[in-house]
């Protein structure tokens, strides 16, 4: 075989990925359709759907400028497939294809499951009061049982090294701002160098979800959570971690900065961000110390990925989708991530 030459808009070779298909799902009827799913800056996914309306959702990375370290599928659909079973809901999957003499790049198929994303302000009007206070309890318990999993039971020992995380994450993430950056943002630096000097110490490691947010979640119709997401960035460590970065895409109606285009948890009804920190301490049995420390950092560390996405829109790596807002709604997300980062770390003593 020789290598396909995918499509540039949409990322799909669409005979080579029919024919795997063909050979991992019984009695699939063709052709095949593929949509581009609205959301998701990195990974580009899509929803498959066959000739009787059987539908799939395939995962691939981006079609340019793919850092050695990000969108692995082999590492998120071994990730996904561990959790199978657990309390941690998740799509079924399918298959991997690391072949890329098929679609030019790795990929991974999992099953759709029905539900609702909610991505924005408009999407959280549309519900219910009760179940935006079901999804607000739901994202908490959810998150709590992900770092309840006995990481080794589902053989995830692997995953990555437990200790020293958020050392590691801050050089990850620097180096990953340096290599794809689009301008120079003197306060990145300046706000690794203060939290690499405060570490706190880490407790026990769990699986790191790396990020947890509404809008990677699918919820039914009374707004509980039956798949959790995007999960490329996964690996063990700090819980913490994972807690604070919830409580910065938890955005509330009169903040000043907003993390996304447009926050669902804008929208009223929601939890606060104090109740969300409190139910995630009650749902977890976890003190939740140190917080000023570890939402500087999840600011931070968004920002820095931000820019990466902002650096994949300009170079055209994400296809022919363009986000809400224009893609230079980037730049004022990044500007206030980066000025929140700075105003926690002043608070760190």
């Amino acid at each position: 075989m020789t290598r396909v030459e995918t499509d540039l808009i949409t990322g799909i070779a669409v005979d080579p990925v029919t024919e795997w298909f063909d050979d991992h799902i019984d009695a699939l009827q063709r052709p095949l359709t593929f949509d581009l799913i609205a959301g998701g800056h990195s990974n580009l996914t899509y929803r498959v759907t066959d000739g009787s309306g059987r539908a799939w959702v395939l995962r691939r990375p981006p079609l340019h400028q793919v850092l050695a370290t990000a969108h692995d599928m082999t590492r998120e659909h071994t990730i996904v497939g561990a959790l199978q079973g657990s309390l941690v809901p998740v799509p079924g999957v399918v298959g991997l294809c690391a072949d890329e003499l098929v679609n030019d790049r790795p990929f991974y198929v999992m099953d759709f499951v029905e539900g609702t994303v909610v991505r924005d302000g408009a999407h959280a009007d549309a519900l219910g009061s009760r179940v935006k206070l079901q999804a607000s309890q739901a994202m908490v318990e959810v998150l709590a049982a992900i770092h309840a999993v006995d990481i080794d039971a589902v053989g995830l020992s692997d995953l990555g090294r437990r200790d020293d995380y958020v050392a590691r994450q801050l050089r990850r993430w620097m180096r990953q701002f340096d290599e794809s950056k689009t301008a120079d943002r003197p306060e990145i630096r300046a706000v690794h160098d203060h939290l690499v000097e405060r570490i706190p110490d880490q407790g026990p490691a769990t699986i790191v979800h790396g990020d947890y947010r509404l809008d990677n979640c699918i919820i039914d119709g009374g707004g509980s959570i039956v798949a959790v997401l995007d999960w490329e960035i996964c690996t063990l460590g700090d819980p913490l971690v994972d807690i604070a970065q919830l409580l910065v895409y938890w955005a509330e109606p009169d903040d000043a900065h907003l993390p996304l285009e447009s926050p669902p948890t804008t929208s009223a009804g929601f939890w606060s961000r104090d109740q969300i920190l409190a139910g995630y301490e009650a749902a977890s049995g976890r003190a939740v110390d140190n917080m000023d420390f570890y939402i500087s950092f999840a600011s931070w560390k968004l920002a820095c990925i931000l820019e990466g996405v902002y650096s994949r829109y300009v170079h055209g790596a994400m296809g022919d989708k363009v986000p809400e807002g224009g893609i230079d709604s980037f730049v004022e997300r990044i500007d206030g991530l980066v000025a929140d980062a700075v105003a926690r770390a002043g608070q760190i003593t």
